[in-house]
């Protein structure tokens, strides 16, 4: 029994013996977690998670690979910080790969009030990446894209655990193809998919 559950989609939970060495994630089109101003929130991109208390969370990570191909098609980590109430008072960060201008990215969307992003290349201009959440001992939340026995830094979140008394996260992977004139799902591939708390 895996203590893994989904939001936005009906595909079945993987079996725990396959969390977390290999399982897929499965993203129709029109599927994204995005908010920008003056009125955009879109949550609706499917997402394996399991839910901790915010101030137990320490790292998590997974590996990654897709057939990239569908402008925004994207695939990574998420954390949500108090996943439930209103979409547009949820906090979240996500990190992973990220089909834009005209290849692979490694991209890290923070949002608070609204989402900013950031993207890098992918160093070895393929399809698969490592990535990695990990609370730090100044308590703020940072992105690392591993590459062998290496972490280069990405992001510093510093507001993630600012409500860490009172607040559930959601942690886990997601999926999704923003396109509304794709015509097939996204299918996203993770391997030795890690969550550790205390």
């Amino acid at each position: 029994m895996s203590d893994f559950q989904f939001i936005n989609s009906s595909q079945p939970v993987p079996d725990a013996k396959d969390l977390p060495i290999n399982f897929s994630i499965r993203a129709p089109p029109s599927t994204d977690v995005w908010a920008k101003p003056p009125a955009t929130h879109r949550f609706n991109a499917p997402i394996l998670y399991k839910t901790l208390p915010l101030k137990s969370f320490k790292r998590a990570r997974v590996s990654v690979v897709a057939e990239w191909k569908v402008l925004y098609d994207q695939g990574g980590l998420i954390i949500v910080i108090n996943g439930q109430g209103d979409e547009a008072q949820r906090q979240w960060i996500k990190c992973g790969i990220e089909y834009t201008h005209g290849k692979t990215h490694i991209s890290v969307v923070a949002k608070d009030r609204w989402a900013d992003w950031s993207l890098t290349t992918v160093p070895s201009g393929g399809q698969a990446a490592t990535i990695e959440l990990v609370r730090e001992e100044d308590n703020t939340l940072w992105v690392y894209l591993v590459e062998g026995v290496s972490r280069v830094p990405l992001r510093e979140v510093t507001w993630a655990f600012e409500q860490e008394e009172t607040a559930e996260c959601w942690i886990g992977s997601y999926a999704a193809r923003p396109s509304s004139s794709a015509t097939d799902d996204l299918i996203v591939e993770f391997r030795h998919l890690i969550v550790e708390s205390h």
